[in-house]
């Protein structure tokens, strides 16, 4: 059996290929225009290296940041909007509310659909699922003319209390589909959110279309490629909460992907905790053009079922667009090896969000960019050894990297030196990222400093020591092939799917029997959904119910038990419901009933485990000659040690090292030791202060 994973983002393409035997991974620089280009090509080298063809793969994952990039830099279909009249502003309106009060300039995101494609009509459905009004046939007509004239690609329909009764929605859909033909994409807010809240579900019906089309072209584009040189076997999807899907569903609800890569490295930290028996993980992935935060309790990262994307004003909560989506829950932040560097306009240093991507690129990578990243700044330091960077895809250029950092840091700072300039960035980003999983910590009632950090992605190990020194952080895990760890991440995530059903009911006068049967019934359709794929064998099902306090929207989710004929038991519901509430909140409240309001099925396939044995050829074990490190806290470059991995073989080292391999490089700063554990992984562990 060969499996091939392949995450493309927004500087590398990783690949990882696994057989029963053994292991190989390749980076290609993505190919932003067409990114089943360079993902092709790739997976040719993998294959060559392994003496197969496309013919032998069994299997490939796939997951991608084209979604997000889309709705980031607003390239995805022209789109309208159908609602019920009277509430197509809706998505401008969003909450009625500012998520900054005091700064005067907030700036929102502007919608997916200008206001001049959203269309009202008439049609009404009380919150209880009682019809007021139904579409009217004619008054469609007229809106299909106006779809055809405005030259739509997509649209989405959303109406007003669908969750409750989507009947509108589906007869509206039926019309146009009869009437545009099958070349306009149609999305219902029924089938892609179907919960309270129109705002958000609207936002994610819109997010829907607008990718769809995108992402069903690239998908045809890749799957014909693959097919053309061969390839017969299954082709599945990342999600954005870590697991698999079928490429119909992926092409049926893409908004379902937009965290799909970032995952792959959740994925991967999840796993490797439960192989080393960490209870407490911080996952930091360090990718090219972001870094990736989540936090992991036994073995499971933190979920929700709440997003936002393209955050317009300076990464606040609340500026971006909502979307009602399973996902892992992350923290990105703009700091991956190619940030950009700069000097602002009050003369304060700053690192990111802006990145340089493929293409141009940092300097040093000498396609056309010029200013100064990151990954600039780990060359100018000697962190990085310019010799087979990223397993010898680029071939680097230190200079370039000098030249940028000595003009636009060295200079405007007036330091006597571009290696001082270089510390000053890296720091700053160790800085960013420590203090955004600080707060996300805060928000989440986690005492960072007791959990252990495990790094990913190609910058991960550079950056991992410092973050944890300023976290108070003792233990740090680098992962077996770390540098392309979202895409072996792909490789361990099962397939799964879930849904939700909104209730919206005072616990007292639901009628549980009936929800009961509502809930089998949607567990059997879900179950459907990833047996497909996944075979229906040894599935694993799982109900949550979110309850509030009537009136409140605060909202605790809690697992339901199910008994054999898999219905869902509500015993107790209550009594656990006031007792999580004065977990999170600190108290309870007295004589306000409590509310269902959303009951949420997810079906998954058991956890994939790595092939064991997994070989490897492995370079001779040796050391290289020591580098010479600038180091800010010395004022002054240090000696490290450089190792290559494979030599940690049953030995442990102390600091300073630089532990180096074809994809990656981990820095183990003075005052940590690192060994290399039984499953191949890196652990750092720092000494007594």
């Amino acid at each position: 059996m060969v499996r091939i994973s392949i995450d493309i983002g927004g500087t590398f393409t990783d690949l990882v290929a696994e057989t029963a035997e053994r292991m190989a991974s390749a980076k290609v620089l993505t190919s932003s225009e067409a990114p089943e280009v360079a993902a092709l090509e790739g997976m040719a080298r993998l294959l060559e290296e392994l003496s197969l063809t496309p013919a032998d793969v069994t299997g490939i994952v796939h997951g991608t940041t084209l979604a997000t990039n889309a709705l980031i830099e607003r390239r995805g279909a022209r789109t309208a909007l159908v609602t019920t009249k009277g509430f197509r502003d809706v998505l401008e309106m969003r909450h009625e509310k500012r998520f900054d009060q005091y700064a005067l300039d907030i700036r929102m995101p502007e919608p997916l659909v200008p206001r001049p494609l959203r269309f009202g009509v008439t049609e009404r459905v009380t919150a209880e699922g009682a019809v007021l009004a139904a579409p009217d046939p004619a008054e469609l007509d007229a809106l299909c003319d106006q779809l055809q004239a405005e030259g739509v690609e997509a649209v989405a329909i959303g109406f007003l209390h669908a969750y409750k009764r989507p009947d509108h929605e589906r007869q509206v859909a039926e019309h146009l589909r009869a009437r545009l033909g099958p070349e306009v994409t149609l999305c219902l807010s029924a089938e892609v959110a179907g919960e309270i809240r129109e705002y958000e579900r609207f936002s994610t019906v819109c997010a829907n279309a607008y990718v769809r089309p995108l992402m069903a072209r690239y998908l045809g584009r890749m799957l014909d490629a693959l097919s053309v040189q061969g390839f017969n076997g299954s082709f599945l999807m990342m999600l954005s909460d870590g697991s698999l899907t079928s490429v119909d569903q992926a092409m049926r609800f893409p908004i379902r992907l937009v965290e799909g890569g970032p995952a792959g490295g959740v994925a991967l930290a999840a796993h490797v905790a439960r192989q080393i028996g960490s209870q407490k993980t911080l996952s930091l992935d360090i990718g090219g053009t972001t870094a990736k935060i989540c936090f992991i309790e036994g073995g499971t990262p933190k979920t929700s079922r709440r997003f936002e994307i393209a955050r317009a004003w300076r990464d606040t909560k609340g500026s971006g667009l909502p979307v009602r989506v399973p996902t892992v829950e992350l923290v990105e932040i703009g700091a991956g090896g190619g940030s950009i560097a700069r000097i602002d306009t009050l003369g304060r240093l700053k690192a990111g969000p802006q990145s340089a991507g493929s293409t141009p690129g940092p300097a040093a990578y000498d396609r056309g960019g010029d200013a100064a990243t990151i990954t600039d700044a780990h060359i100018v330091t000697g962190n990085i050894d310019p010799e087979g960077f990223a397993g010898g895809v680029i071939t680097l250029r230190p200079e370039r990297a000098k030249a940028a950092l000595t003009r636009d840091i060295q200079a405007p700072l007036e330091l006597p030196a571009p290696e001082p300039a270089a510390a000053g960035v890296i720091e700053l980003a160790d800085e960013t990222m420590a203090n955004a999983a600080r707060v996300h910590g805060v928000e989440l009632g986690l005492d960072v400093a007791s959990f252990d950090l495990l790094v990913s992605g190609g910058g991960g190990g550079l950056h991992g020591a410092r973050i944890a020194d300023k976290l108070g952080i003792r233990r740090i895990i680098v992962p077996q092939d770390a540098g392309v760890g979202s895409a072996v991440g792909f490789l361990r995530s099962p397939v799964a799917f879930e849904r939700a059903l909104s209730v919206v009911t005072l616990l007292e006068d639901a009628d549980l029997s009936a929800l009961a049967d509502r809930v089998t019934e949607i567990l059997t359709e879900v179950r459907g959904i990833v047996g497909e794929v996944a075979g229906p064998e040894g599935l694993e099902a799982r109900v949550t119910a979110e309850l509030r306090y009537q009136g409140q929207g605060l909202e605790v989710a809690l697992d339901l038990p199910l008994d054999g004929a898999e219905r869902p038991d509500f015993d107790g519901l209550e009594a656990r419901f006031l007792q999580r509430y004065a977990e999170v909140a600190g108290f309870t409240l007295r004589e306000i009933p409590v509310e269902l309001v959303s009951i949420s099925v997810a079906v998954r396939e058991p956890d994939r485990a790595a092939p064991a044995p997994l070989g490897r050829p492995e370079p001779k074990p040796r050391r290289n000659a020591p580098r010479e490190v600038f180091d800010l806290a010395a004022k002054g470059p240090i000696s490290y040690d450089v190792v290559a991995r494979p030599a940690l073989n049953g030995c442990t080292l102390k600091g300073p090292v630089v532990v180096v391999e074809p994809q990656t490089t981990t820095l183990v700063r003075p005052g940590w030791t690192v060994r290399r554990a039984d499953q191949g992984h890196l652990v750092m562990e720092r000494g007594a202060p």
